[in-house]
């Protein structure tokens, strides 16, 4: 059988289809960007980023790789391929997302898809782990308000939501799709809706405490005068 064309390039498919935003650094505490949304429960690590990728030396070549499967199945249909998603930063997903197996790759491919952060009804606690290692906030809401946003992302794609970790708050702003409302003003109106976050990745995001890398850079001249008192670090001197 031979496949569309669209599925037979998915897994060499360029990621997000636009350049990929900026990997994150330093505190996260508000994101705004376009959705995209992926339906149903319990979707593993496995549908995610599938196990032949894991193959892969370094994470740089991940984004070809997520949800591969589904896309391939799908022939172009998956919503990581429309072309009304291409750009997007936001994933709404349902609950138990990222369940399966503990490979990191599975966010590393979302990240460098182009995903910035994820809201659902909830997440695996390993996935959920290893995004918070990425500085990839994923919250919470309510089965009424996930299933309200994949409504209005799959009626209307350009709507951009903005989130507040400080908050919780995810605003809607209608984009322009012809179904921006605005006021008298000509400001757009903005539907809010809340999120959860444990307090303790919540303040991680924030202060930017999530990026051990970063924090041990600043820590530099601690670190070199720690490394200088061990004598398998400095030759047994003396």
């Amino acid at each position: 059988m031979t496949l569309p064309a669209a599925a037979a390039s998915a897994e060499y498919a360029q990621p997000s289809g636009t350049a990929p935003a900026p990997f994150p650094f330093g505190p996260v505490r508000r994101l705004e960007g376009r959705g995209v949304a992926v339906i149903g429960n319990d979707i593993d690590t496995d549908r995610i980023i599938p196990a032949r990728f894991l193959k892969c030396v370094s994470f740089e070549g991940l984004a070809a790789g997520a949800f591969a499967d589904d896309r391939r199945e799908l022939g172009g249909a998956h919503p990581f391929d429309r072309p009304e998603h291409q750009g997007a930063t936001i994933l709404v997903v349902k609950g138990n997302f990222g369940c399966g197996s503990s490979r990191e790759h599975a966010p590393q491919a979302l990240m460098r898809w182009g995903i910035r952060a994820l809201i659902g009804e909830s997440f695996a606690e390993i996935f959920f782990g290893n995004c918070l290692a990425l500085g990839i906030p994923c919250l919470s809401a309510s089965a009424t308000d996930v299933a309200a946003l994949q409504r209005t992302i799959a009626a209307a794609p350009q709507t951009r939501l903005a989130l507040d970790l400080e908050t919780l708050q995810v605003g809607l702003m209608p984009g322009a799709d012809g179904l921006e409302a605005g006021g008298s003003d000509g400001r757009r109106e903005t539907q809010q809706m809340a999120l959860q976050l444990n307090e303790g990745p919540r303040s991680m995001l924030v202060s930017g405490q999530w990026d051990g890398t970063s924090q041990l850079v600043s820590h530099d001249v601690e670190l070199q005068a720690a490394a200088a008192r061990l004598p398998y670090l400095s030759g047994f001197a003396g």
